[in-house]
C-alpha cells in the first residue's frame, strides 16, 4: 500500500470514529471548544483594533517628530533616516503588543527576527556597509546637498542628494554620478565650497625683459579694483619662481565661494589685456626651425 492509500484509509478511519461517537459526547466536545474559540476571537479582535490605533498613533507622531527636527534645523536626509528609524522601532513595538495579546511569546519572535537578521546580514553584507556609511555622512556632516565635492577617486560634483545607501553628485555638465556612501565615508574627499570664501590664485609668466615691477603693479590694481574680491582680506602679488623662460608672478585674493569662479575668470582676462596693453610678454612655448641648403645643390 504507498502512502496516497495510506492517507485515504487514515482519514476514513478518522470519519468511521466520528460516526460511532456518542453524539452528547461530541456536543460535550464541541462545547468545551467554545470558550477557547471566543477567548481566542476577542484576543484576534483587540490585536487587530490596537493594530489599527496604533498605527494611526505613529502616523501622528513620525509627523509630529518631522516637524519637530525641521524646525530645530536638522538636515533633510538625517531628518528622513531618524523618522524612519523611530517609525520602524515603534511599528516593531506595536507588533510585539499585539502578539502578545493573541498569545504568541514576544521571545519566540525575537529568536526568529534574530536568526532572520544574520541571513540576511550575511547575504547584503556590502549593502549594510553602504547604509553605515550614509548614517555616517549624515551625523558628522563633512558635506551636505549642494556642496562641491571631489573624491579620492576623481568624481567631482555639487551633492544632489544624500541618501542612506547611496550619494548623488550632478556634474557641470549635468551628468549624475551615483556613489556608494560606504566607500565615501571611508575615503578622503575636497569639500571645495565647504566653507564662506575662498582664496583666489593667479599664476602668470612675464618675459625676463618685460618690466617686472610694472606687471606686478597691474596684477595688484586689477585685484584691488575688482567689485567682488573682498576688501578686508589681504592681497599678494609676488615673485613665484624664475623659470627657465619666464619669471613667474603669482596674485592671491580672497573672494566668497559663490564668486570664486566669476573673480578668477575676470581676473585673468583682464591681466591679460592689461599685459597686451602696456607691452608685456607672456612666454609661450615655440618652435623654431632651422633649413640647412646643401650647397652642393
Amino acid at each position: 500500500m504507498d502512502s496516497g492509500q495510506e492517507t485515504i484509509a487514515s482519514i476514513e478511519q478518522i470519519a468511521d470514529t466520528v460516526a460511532e461517537m456518542d453524539p452528547n459526547v461530541l456536543a460535550d466536545t464541541i462545547k468545551g471548544w467554545v470558550p477557547g474559540i471566543i477567548d481566542f476571537g476577542i484576543r484576534l479582535l483587540l490585536a487587530v483594533l490596537l493594530l489599527f490605533i496604533g498605527g494611526r498613533l505613529i502616523k501622528i507622531v513620525r509627523k509630529i517628530l518631522w516637524r519637530t527636527l525641521n524646525r530645530a534645523g536638522v538636515d533633510d536626509g538625517l531628518n528622513r533616516f531618524l523618522t524612519s528609524v523611530a517609525n520602524v522601532l515603534l511599528y516593531g513595538i506595536l507588533i510585539f503588543m499585539a502578539a502578545e495579546h493573541i498569545g504568541i511569546s514576544s521571545a519566540s519572535i525575537i529568536a526568529l527576527l534574530g536568526s532572520a537578521g544574520v541571513a540576511i546580514g550575511l547575504a547584503l553584507q556590502g549593502s549594510l556597509a553602504n547604509f553605515a556609511g550614509g548614517v555616517l555622512i549624515l551625523i558628522a556632516k563633512p558635506f551636505k546637498a549642494g556642496d562641491y565635492i571631489v573624491t579620492a577617486n576623481g568624481e567631482a560634483g555639487t551633492v544632489k542628494d544624500i541618501g542612506l545607501v547611496y550619494t548623488t553628485l550632478t556634474t557641470a555638465d549635468n551628468s549624475k554620478i551615483v556613489i556608494p556612501n560606504g566607500g565615501l565615508s571611508n575615503s578622503v574627499l575636497t569639500n571645495v565650497t565647504g566653507l564662506d570664501k575662498r582664496r583666489v590664485d593667479l599664476e602668470v609668466g612675464i618675459g625676463y625683459t618685460s618690466d617686472l615691477n610694472q606687471a606686478k603693479e597691474i596684477i595688484r590694481n586689477i585685484l584691488e579694483t575688482h567689485p567682488l574680491v573682498l576688501k578686508e582680506e589681504p592681497i599678494q602679488v609676488f615673485v613665484k619662481s624664475l623659470g627657465d623662460s619666464a619669471v613667474q608672478l603669482e596674485g592671491r585674493a580672497w573672494a566668497s565661494t559663490e564668486d570664486y569662479w566669476p573673480v578668477r575668470w575676470d581676473v585673468t582676462e583682464a591681466v591679460k589685456l592689461a599685459f597686451d596693453e602696456a607691452g608685456i610678454e607672456i612666454p609661450f612655448n615655440q618652435m623654431d626651425v632651422h633649413i640647412v641648403h646643401d650647397k652642393s645643390e
